[in-house]
């Protein structure tokens, strides 16, 4: 028997959706279906528990309300992008669990989508990245936060990525600032790519240790 689960830990699922698949699930009997089904917790709404993603969602709609017109409360928009730099530090510093389970060895059951890096770092920046391309403070402090993180990671596609992110900022703000505006941004930018592309040996060893 293999399972593959269809939604990921905070998924919403609609009535009468897939769940996982069973690969021959006719040959499974109501026992067997019923112990699969009390392996998976529904509820009504998404929770923190084992749910990273929820957490840093929560953390993205403070910082889009703060960094609102109707609002404008940049201070407040900067201390959450410095909360989600911590939560992407602790995160990338952790093994990844398994997306796929075997038995025997070499044989796989269970295949679980987890989020990775990437998605994570997505939900983390990109609307913020989308609604302060006019705001410098906010958009300096989120560039500050990459280099922050890329400093903490020695794996060179997680640096890589920050720094694709970072170009991201940059290239939203020239649109909309002047380029006296857009110059401290270049700078950190420039300082962003300097970390994102040096060999992980060059990272300070307490750097990495921090992250641990």
């Amino acid at each position: 028997m293999k399972v593959r689960l269809a939604r990921r830990v905070g998924h919403f699922i609609p009535a009468e959706t897939i769940v996982f698949t069973v690969h021959r699930g006719d040959r499974l009997s109501r026992e067997q279906r019923e112990e699969l089904l009390s392996a998976i917790d529904i509820g009504p709404s998404r929770t923190l528990q084992q749910d990273v993603e929820f957490g840093v969602l929560q953390i993205v709609d403070i910082a889009l309300k703060a960094i609102s017109p109707a609002v404008n409360d940049p201070s407040t928009g900067i201390s959450c992008v410095d909360q989600l730099s911590r939560i992407l530090i602790r995160f990338a510093s952790r093994e990844a669990p398994a997306p796929l389970l075997y038995d025997p060895p070499g044989v796989v059951r269970v295949s679980i989508p987890w989020i990775g890096f990437d998605g994570l770092l997505n939900s983390a920046f990109e609307q913020i990245r989308l609604y302060s391309k006019t705001d410098v403070a906010v958009s300096l402090r989120m560039l500050r936060a990459l280099g922050d993180i890329a400093s903490t990671v020695a794996d060179p596609a997680y640096r890589l990525k920050l720094l694709e992110v970072g170009n991201r900022i940059v290239e939203g703000c020239s649109k909309e600032l002047t380029p006296e505006e857009v110059s401290p941004l270049r700078l950190r930018l420039a300082e962003l790519e300097k970390l994102a592309t040096a060999p992980p040996e060059s990272l300070q060893p307490a750097q990495i240790d921090q992250a641990r």
